[in-house]
């Protein structure tokens, strides 16, 4: 379908002509039935008006003026005696009506011998067909088809009326005609109204296309314009399309600004320390590989968090143990423990099954077990503790460092934002991580100093176990 427009004009076009073609074959349909019973009535009525005219005292001089009114320019009524011969014809018969031609009348004896032939029943000397049973019959006769009415009188003389199908052929057609010309006749008419109002119809449409057409990409507005309600699907649609749009765009303009900011510090420092390094200065070299490192580190955790907030959709799901996953993330920590003397402990507990993402799941215990260790001063521990509580399963991880005071610890889950001990090499984006994964496995986690010092961070999933 190339346009909306052309196949409705061209759709409702053709369902009008076919209805006006319906209705015409059915008007002419019904206008001939309803006229042949209607020439039925009139026939038999007219056979017996006819039959009181003449009867069985009717002298010849009055059939003679029977015939006289009977005949008709080129086609004379004829009357037969005993001898079956015609006694006259009329000079200069006259014709009234033109459709007087349509009609005949005929009489015959108790013998089927015709008595009385009325105009165009007597072609060629040939008397039209006697009548074989009372009632209405089609009957053809010098080329032409008549509906004939016959009865038969006291006397045993019979009597026929006919009426010529052409003249219900002719009226019938007239009829299906007087119908079809005011139908033709407005047909320009009704095209030009359903143009115009499949025009106006689609303006809706037309109207919601210019609002989408004449923006730019900077004007992420929902769509005010009013439509109909056929069409308010539609809108809504694109204005969450828009709205989803816009948040990609903020993503990406924030990721940029965000990396931006958190690259700048490190590359001006390296070149500071590589430049000291260029003029011999003592120990410059193992300060840019420290800016290295956390660079590298910067930059893995930046591609982390984009690559968290583009994909939103929820990853597949699986069962996994909790105590295997926290093990095998230790192992992989434990040398970074064991260089700062710290005590990294996971606490012993029942068998615990967590359904999700066991990539997601592993980068963010990984995330605040790190955490915890990278705060903690040396000589301190980590404890790694869980458990089910009503079906739900927790997990907490709990360190001896600073802590974080209490007015930030609303804020330091923002991309960016650290704790007050700012000697610790860090981007500032581990929890941030921490968060939008909790968020995208349907966890709860919550942050809390604890009384002996140090940091807890508490992990609550808030789909049951099954």
């Amino acid at each position: 379908m190339t346009s909306i427009r052309r196949y409705l004009n061209f759709t409702l076009v053709g369902v009008l002509l076919m209805v006006m073609g319906l209705a015409v074959t059915a008007a002419y349909l019904i206008t001939r039935h309803e006229m042949e019973e209607i020439f039925d009535a009139q026939l038999s009525l007219q056979a017996r008006v006819v039959s009181a005219l003449v009867d069985v005292e009717t002298t010849p001089q009055e059939y003679q003026a029977v015939a006289e009114k009977l005949s008709q320019p080129g086609h004379f009524a004829r009357w037969y005696g005993q001898t079956d011969s015609p006694i006259s014809q009329v000079a200069e018969p006259k014709l009234y009506d033109h459709e007087e031609r349509m009609l005949s009348v005929g009489f015959w004896d108790a013998d089927r011998r015709p008595i009385l032939m009325g105009a165009r029943w007597d072609s060629k000397n040939e008397a039209f067909p006697a009548p074989v049973k009372e009632g209405h019959r089609w009957v053809s006769y010098d080329s032409h088809r008549w509906r004939v009415f016959s009865m038969p009188v006291d006397d045993g003389r019979w009597i026929s009326v006919g009426l010529r199908e052409s003249f219900q052929d002719e009226l019938s057609n007239k009829v299906a005609l007087g119908n079809f010309v005011p139908l033709l006749l407005a047909l320009p008419i009704l095209i030009w109204l359903i143009a115009r109002l499949i025009r106006r119809g689609l303006k809706p449409i037309d109207h919601l296309s210019r609002q989408v057409e004449t923006r730019d990409e900077k004007d992420l507005r929902p769509i005010a314009v009013a439509v109909p309600r056929e069409l308010q699907t539609l809108r809504g649609e694109l204005n969450d399309f828009i709205a989803r749009l816009g948040q990609t765009l903020e993503r990406e303009r924030r990721f940029t600004a965000d990396a931006a900011h958190e690259l700048r510090t490190p590359l001006a420092a390296m070149k500071i320390h590589l430049d000291n390094a260029r003029y011999g200065e003592p120990g410059a070299l193992d300060k840019a590989y420290n800016g290295v490192e956390r660079l590298q580190r910067v930059v893995e955790q930046l591609l982390l968090l984009a690559r968290l907030e583009f994909h939103q959709e929820r990853p597949a799901s699986q069962t996994t143990s909790l105590p295997a996953l926290v093990m095998d993330l230790a192992a992989d920590l434990w040398p970074l423990a064991e260089s700062r003397q710290q005590t990294l402990e996971i606490a012993e507990s029942d068998p615990v099954s967590v359904s999700g993402n066991l990539t997601e799941l592993e980068i963010l215990v990984r995330n605040l077990m790190d955490n915890a260790l990278r705060y903690t001063p040396e000589g301190g521990e980590v404890v790694v503790t869980m458990g089910i509580e009503n079906r739900h399963p927790w997990l907490t991880i709990a360190d001896s460092g600073p802590g974080i005071p209490e007015a930030l610890l609303d804020a330091v889950t923002q991309r960016f934002q650290r704790a007050s001990d700012q000697r610790i090499s860090g981007s500032g984006l581990g929890l941030s991580i921490a968060v939008e994964i909790a968020q995208r496995q349907r966890l709860r986690m919550t942050l809390a100093n604890r009384e002996s010092g140090g940091l807890e961070v508490r992990l609550d999933w808030l789909d049951p176990v099954a």
